[in-house]
């Protein structure tokens, strides 16, 4: 197995510590990551897979909200409390706080249902996207490029990550718009545990959702002085999907302001059926003048 598949999976291998007071709790690592402080996707990922730990099998995950409150330190491990607010006959709801040092990094509400029938509806993949396999991967786009976060795009990371058109890791090419697709998947087969696979996409959900505010701008991943953080990250998930084949990410930016961008993103199988769909607010400040 590839390293950073790896470590991913070391990630969400939480700990129970056996404490148990009136809240459950959990231990993991942290991955490292060149800019010293943990990967937004990382926590959100551990934080989903300490509330399932509390939740019957058969209650799947449909919804988590989740507010990031300070940065991680990559050189600490992280302790999850959660709080099993309600069982109800078909809802069960966790609320898991993420500390370090004794402080909270992340704080998320997370809801989970027993499967049930209903109506049933999506919106359409968009058409005309090009398959995955004729696209650069991030090595490709980045080879040649001497730069610890530039390597780390390029080989440490979990999943393969292919940009439709050109990616904005050093420039933005083309007309600044707001909206973007990517390819996305796990590098490597994952377990047969379909807890795993969500926990993973919510963890690839925050790659690259604030591109869209970038692209718009014309603000590439290398301008001097950018300044960005995810503030929360919302996702809904609707129909099950493995992670470890291709799944489209369309993104898009409605609004940017007072510092401040919203982009909202759909995952869809490779035929068509949409996963989920994610919503994030982030912090972007750049130079004046840029």
């Amino acid at each position: 197995m590839h390293e950073p598949l790896e470590s991913l999976l070391t990630a969400l291998d939480l700990t129970d510590t056996g404490a148990r007071t009136n809240e459950d709790i959990f231990t993991g690592p942290s991955q490292w990551n060149p800019q010293r402080r943990v990967f937004g996707g990382q926590v959100l990922a551990q934080s989903l897979v300490a509330a399932m730990r509390t939740t019957p099998d058969e209650r799947v995950v449909h919804s988590m909200h989740g507010y990031f409150l300070r940065p991680g330190d990559i050189e600490q491990t992280i302790t999850f409390s959660v709080d099993r607010i309600h069982d109800g006959r078909s809802f069960s709801t966790r609320r898991v706080q993420a500390y370090q040092s004794g402080l909270p990094i992340l704080s998320m509400i997370a809801s989970f249902q027993d499967e049930d029938d209903g109506l049933d509806h999506q919106l359409e993949m968009p058409s005309d996207i090009p398959h995955p396999e004729t696209l650069p991967s991030a090595a490709e786009a980045l080879n040649g490029v001497e730069h610890p976060a530039a390597e780390f795009w390029a080989n440490d990371r979990p999943f393969d990550i292919r940009h439709v058109g050109d990616p904005i890791y050093l420039r933005v090419n083309g007309a600044h718009v707001a909206h973007q697709a990517v390819w996305i998947k796990a590098i490597g087969t994952l377990p047969d545990d379909e807890n795993l696979h969500r926990a993973a996409l919510a963890y690839a959900s925050d790659y690259s959702l604030l591109e869209s505010i970038f692209r718009r701008h014309g603000i590439a991943w290398v301008t001097p002085g950018l300044k960005a953080a995810s503030l929360d990250h919302a996702m809904w998930w609707h129909r099950f999907s493995r992670v470890d084949q291709w799944l489209l990410y369309t993104q898009e930016s409605p609004s940017a302001t007072h510092g401040r961008g919203l982009a909202l993103g759909r995952i869809y199988t490779r035929d068509g059926v949409l996963v989920a769909s994610v919503a994030q607010e982030g912090m972007v400040r750049v130079p004046s003048g840029h």
